[in-house]
């Protein structure tokens, strides 16, 4: 690190554990952000701000109005703009020390799995299960681990997914069903409440990364915004999973 860099991160340095080590290797890590919506835009921003080196963002939408409410990457300037291109500015505004590589494409399953393949974490902020469930496949085929963040109206959801150490996947909990997910059009969301998810997925990131703590690993933490209330709960591997059931442990 040079002179700068240990000033921008001295606070970060200094949390006992992370040290200089730690934040290298977060400078040295490259983390891929599927969505950058209510949950990804405060991902993106904390795990740029933190310093993880090479961000990958993936999404094909453009910035909307009913999107400023909770998406804290996109201004009213950026209406109609990719939300990519929206990102990359605000982070490079932020820290222009981090790369960012931009996707504004459908990702099918192949490319994804290669875009996978080049990260060592990614971020799942996406709002549908079908995505849900291509990137929990790409996690589990490349072996990489997967920070899954969902909300809606006043509930929230934290997981983290390891099938690099055989863990459960997302898959082991979700069934496919073929129904579509209740959107935030339909139900509405509580605005700074995917900000609380998507920093705890950016926590939960760090701590993979750096080796720092004890990740949720395995583990599902719900949150009930109403009331204040947050369960943890302990996920368990389902050996007849049609993903990673066949994987040797």
């Amino acid at each position: 690190m040079n002179d700068e860099q240990l000033i921008r991160y001295s606070r970060q340095i200094m949390v006992p554990g992370l040290d200089l080590e730690g934040q290298e290797k977060l400078l040295a890590s490259r983390a891929l952000i599927v969505g950058l919506g209510g949950l990804g835009s405060p991902a993106a921003l904390y795990l740029a701000a933190a310093g993880v080196g090479h961000l990958l963002l993936a999404d094909f939408d453009s910035v909307e109005l009913t999107n400023l409410q909770r998406q804290i990457l996109h201004g009213t300037a950026d209406l109609g703009r990719p939300k990519t291109t929206s990102a990359r500015d605000r982070i490079a505004a932020l820290n222009p020390d981090i790369t960012v590589d931009c996707i504004d494409t459908r990702l099918g399953p192949a490319r994804l799995g290669e875009l996978v393949k080049q990260v060592d974490i990614v971020i799942d902020g996406c709002d549908n299960f079908a995505t849900r469930f291509a990137v929990n496949a790409a996690c589990v085929a490349a072996r990489r681990p997967l920070v899954s963040g969902a909300v809606i109206g006043m509930d929230g959801q934290l997981a983290v997914f390891r099938p690099d150490l055989d863990g459960p996947c997302y898959r082991c909990v979700y069934a496919d069903t073929g129904e579509e997910a209740q959107s935030c059009a339909e139900t509405g969301v509580l605005g700074p409440l995917p900000g609380v998810i998507g920093s705890l997925q950016a926590v939960e990131a760090v701590k993979v990364l750096t080796g720092l703590g004890q990740p949720l690993n395995g583990r599902l933490l719900v949150m009930d915004a109403l009331g204040q209330n947050w369960r943890r709960l302990t996920l368990r591997r389902d050996p007849d999973c049609p993903v990673c059931g066949a994987l040797a442990s």
